[in-house]
C-alpha cells in the first residue's frame, strides 16, 4: 500500500514539473529590445530592431506604456497604447524570442512620439520649424520690444535650433521614407462625422454611422482605427487645431466606451486643424463640410503577412 502511494506521489510530482516546464517554454526568454515601429496591425507591432532584425511585438491588455520622467530618468508618466505609431522608436521588455516578443513594457522618449506624429502628419522638419517659429514670435513679441539682451538671446537660440535641423534632416528624411514604404493599409470601411460650429458634440445620426463603422470592423484580422480630427478657417488657427483635437477625442471616446473598440486597435487620433480642407471656407456651406473627423478601418497589408512570415520583411 506504501509502495503505491509512493509511485502515485512520484506520478503527481512529475505532472507537475512537466507542467512548469512546459509553460515556462510557451511563455518563452525575458527578451529586451530596442527598435523603430513600422507598422502596426491592431494587437502586434512589427519593430525593425537596431541589430537589423524584424520583431513582431503583440500588445495585451496588460501592457504598460510610458515615458521616462525625472532627473534620473527612473520613473515612468504612463501613456495610451494609441501613442505607439509607425516611425516612432521604443524599447521593449517581455518574454518571447528574438522575433516575436510578448510585451510587459514598452518606453519611449517623448521628443520620439513628437517626430513620429510630424512624420504621421505629413510635415516637413522645415515646416515644423516655420510653426514653432510663428508661435514664439507671437508669445515674445512683447518682450523682444522691450528687451534688447532677448533678442541676442532669441537670435543665438535660432541659429542653434537651425542647426541641430540640418543635422538631423537626413535621419527624418530616412524616416520618413520607411513609413511610407512599410505602411500600406486597405481601407475597410470609412465614415465622416460632421459637427456644429466650434461643438465637438457627436450628433445622433453620426453615433449610429459610427456603431455600423464598429461593428464591420470587429470581425477583421489585424484591423486598427484611425481617427483624424478638422476645423473650418473661422476664428484662431490655435483654437482651431485644439477644437480638431476635441472632435478626433469624442470619436475615440465613443468607440471604446459605445462600441466596445479596444484600445489596442484605435490609432493615435490626428488633430489636423484647417489643414485639408474639403471645401471652400469662403462659404458657409464649405466651413459646414470641413468641421469634420474622418474614421477608417485600416488593415495593414505588409504587417499581416510579416506577422506570418517575420522574415519576409526586409
Amino acid at each position: 500500500m506504501k509502495q503505491r502511494k509512493g509511485i502515485a506521489l512520484c506520478t503527481a510530482l512529475l505532472c507537475l514539473v512537466s507542467t512548469g516546464l512546459a509553460h515556462g517554454a510557451s511563455n518563452g526568454s525575458q527578451v529586451k529590445v530596442k527598435g523603430l515601429i513600422t507598422g502596426r496591425d491592431g494587437e502586434n507591432l512589427t519593430l525593425k530592431s537596431s541589430a537589423g532584425s524584424v520583431v513582431v511585438v503583440v500588445l495585451t491588455d496588460d501592457t504598460k506604456v510610458g515615458t521616462p520622467k525625472g532627473l534620473l530618468r527612473i520613473r515612468h508618466s504612463e501613456q495610451s497604447v494609441t501613442a505607439l505609431i509607425p516611425g516612432l522608436r521604443i524599447e521593449v521588455e517581455g518574454t518571447g524570442t528574438e522575433s516575436r516578443v510578448v510585451a510587459k513594457n514598452i518606453k519611449f522618449e517623448k521628443s520620439d512620439l513628437q517626430l513620429a506624429e510630424v512624420i504621421q502628419a505629413g510635415l516637413t522638419p522645415t515646416q515644423q520649424q516655420a510653426a514653432a517659429n510663428k508661435a514664439d514670435i507671437s508669445t515674445n513679441k512683447e518682450d523682444i520690444s522691450t528687451n534688447k539682451e532677448n533678442i541676442t538671446s532669441n537670435k543665438e537660440q535660432g541659429e542653434a535650433n537651425q542647426a541641430q535641423i540640418a543635422s538631423n534632416q537626413q535621419d527624418i528624411q530616412e524616416t520618413t521614407k520607411r513609413f511610407s514604404e512599410l505602411s500600406q493599409y486597405d481601407t475597410r470601411s470609412k465614415a465622416v462625422l460632421f459637427f456644429a460650429t466650434s461643438s465637438s458634440t457627436i450628433s445622433d445620426k453620426d453615433q449610429e454611422a459610427l456603431t455600423l463603422l464598429a461593428q464591420s470592423a470587429i470581425g477583421l484580422a489585424g484591423y486598427i482605427i484611425q481617427v483624424k480630427g478638422y476645423a473650418d478657417a473661422s476664428g484662431n488657427a490655435a483654437m482651431n487645431q485644439q477644437l480638431s483635437m476635441d472632435r478626433a477625442q469624442a470619436v475615440v471616446a465613443y468607440l471604446l466606451q459605445n462600441c466596445r473598440i479596444p484600445l489596442r486597435h484605435i490609432v493615435a487620433p490626428g488633430a489636423m486643424g484647417e489643414a485639408d480642407p474639403a471645401a471652400p471656407n469662403e462659404v458657409a456651406n464649405g466651413r459646414a463640410e470641413n468641421r469634420r473627423v474622418e474614421v477608417k478601418v485600416l488593415v495593414n497589408r505588409g504587417v499581416a503577412g510579416a506577422s506570418a512570415n517575420p522574415a519576409a520583411l526586409p
